[in-house]
């Protein structure tokens, strides 16, 4: 992604989400800090499958403002961490949920080897050129015979009709070979779209967060960049031509 449609879409909008949030109240963090990233039956998917339980600690790679992490901590008392290259969203994240977030770079994650029970990087695959080498980052850091899940936004046709600035979607066989690269043994996959949908009133939070970020912003160019990325990424999943697939991984035992 160029730098402009990076900062617009993960830095500049994580801060007026936060700054939306404390408008609205925290009943919104949740939901707003999680747009993107599934809805609640996706996260609940991942935190079952792969296994997650109290005091768990759960590296985010790439976390954005924090919502999943703290849905996997509410939901199943894990202690996330999160990591994120957006110095915007690491504070919006701290913010909203108070949780350790450092500003890093998931291709050098900055954490000793071995030093989590488990890791996930929901929605980023896409946006990396290298991606043997973030989902090789997650292995290292985390314990050995760890989970690792991933959402990842992956091209369902060989060329797609518009292309998102910035994004590169792997075509399904192309995320297995990076995921067999990296040493990474799949254990549960599922399409996003077979599960449910957000409830009405987590919709109705997002929509009303976002309706202030619009009368506040809707005139700046970081919004109009930010609002044509994620419609653009909206049609293509519309049309099938790209879809979310939840991925839960094992690191090697040894």
């Amino acid at each position: 992604m160029s730098d402009d449609a990076m900062v617009q879409e993960f830095d500049t909008y994580a801060t007026w989400t936060a700054d939306a949030v404390a408008e609205l109240g925290p009943d919104h963090a949740l939901p707003a800090a999680c747009r993107g990233s599934g809805s609640p039956a996706a996260l609940d998917w991942l935190v079952d499958r792969m296994g997650l339980t109290r005091g768990d600690r759960l590296l985010d790679s790439g976390a954005g403002v924090g919502g999943p992490a703290e849905h996997a901590a509410r939901a199943a008392g894990v202690e996330p961490f999160l990591v994120e290259p957006m110095e915007g969203a690491c504070q919006a994240a701290a913010r909203l949920f108070g949780r350790p977030v450092v500003v890093g770079d998931g291709a050098s994650l900055p954490h000793r080897d071995a030093a989590f029970d488990a890791a996930w990087s929901l929605g980023v695959l896409c946006t990396v050129g290298d991606k043997v080498r973030h989902l090789a980052e997650l292995v290292r850091v985390v314990r050995p015979g760890a989970p690792v899940g991933l959402l990842v936004f992956v091209r369902r046709v060989d060329r797609l009709e518009e292309q998102p600035e910035g994004n590169s979607f792997p075509s399904e066989a192309e995320l297995a070979a990076a995921l067999d690269r990296a040493g990474l043994e799949v254990v549960d996959q599922a399409w996003v779209a077979d599960l449910p949908s957000a409830p009405d009133d987590w919709s109705r939070a997002v929509d009303e967060v976002e309706d202030v970020i619009r009368r506040d912003h809707g005139r700046e160019d970081g919004h109009r960049v930010a609002e044509q990325q994620s419609e653009l990424v909206g049609r293509l999943i519309g049309d099938g031509q790209v879809a979310d697939r939840l991925v839960v991984c094992r690191t090697p035992t040894g």
